[in-house]
């Protein structure tokens, strides 16, 4: 789960995690967190993901942070958005459209980095984690953000004896022990998904639940 495990995951596209179309969780509860338009949200490991356009063409300015130039760029290219392309610090920034994303280490983050943040979308970060990453990520997470800054996390459940993650399943107590400390903690819903993707499916898991997370960095 180091830094050459996903780079190569983009070299070869195996990228089984992207979601081609808007997350459907995203959807629903991000208007639930009632935050106003012109809010800047972080997207921790975006990937290419589309929900950073979701959230741009409701008004918020995004900023995401990507170890793969290639999946910046293909973000970018697959939407014929122009990007400029900067050096700031340890982390090469692509500016565009109103997305920023800085290319490099999540771990390199500083708190001078996220200092306008208002907001976190989290699909795809916590639940690619092993356990004592995930520890690792959450507590650099809530060090790097500003207080009073509201996050949608997103996780899943299955039975992790059975098959192996990425993604990883997260469980409410977990979810609690990451981040109660310092945040408070609203489970906004938890369901069962309609289909077991095949991957799990082979592997003899029978449910999967999807899990939505409201959290407010009190500390």
């Amino acid at each position: 789960m180091e830094r050459d495990f996903w780079l190569e995951r983009w070299r070869l596209g195996q990228i089984g995690f992207h979601q081609s179309s808007v997350n459907a969780r995203l959807q629903q509860f991000w208007p639930t967190l009632e935050i106003e338009p012109d809010t800047r949200v972080f997207v921790p490991l975006c990937g290419k993901s589309g929900d950073m356009w979701w959230l741009a063409q409701r008004g918020h300015p995004v900023v995401g942070v990507e170890l793969s130039t290639i999946a910046i760029e293909t973000f970018f290219d697959e939407a014929a958005a122009p990007y400029e392309v900067r050096q700031q610090g340890r982390f090469a920034v692509y500016d565009g459209k109103g997305i920023t994303i800085l290319c490099g280490d999540f771990f390199a983050l500083t708190a001078a980095d996220l200092r306008d943040i208002g907001a976190v979308f989290d699909r795809a970060s916590l639940i690619a984690l092993p356990p004592p990453m995930r520890a690792r990520y959450a507590a650099h997470l809530l060090d790097v953000l500003p207080i009073g800054v509201q996050s949608l996390l997103l996780t899943i459940e299955y039975d992790q004896s059975r098959a192996a993650g990425p993604p990883f399943s997260v469980r409410q107590e977990e979810v609690e022990a990451l981040f109660t400390p310092r945040c408070r903690v609203d489970a906004l819903d938890r369901r069962a998904v309609e289909e077991v993707p095949p991957r799990f499916h082979a592997e003899g898991i029978r449910q999967v639940f999807e899990c939505s997370y409201r959290l407010v960095k009190e500390r």
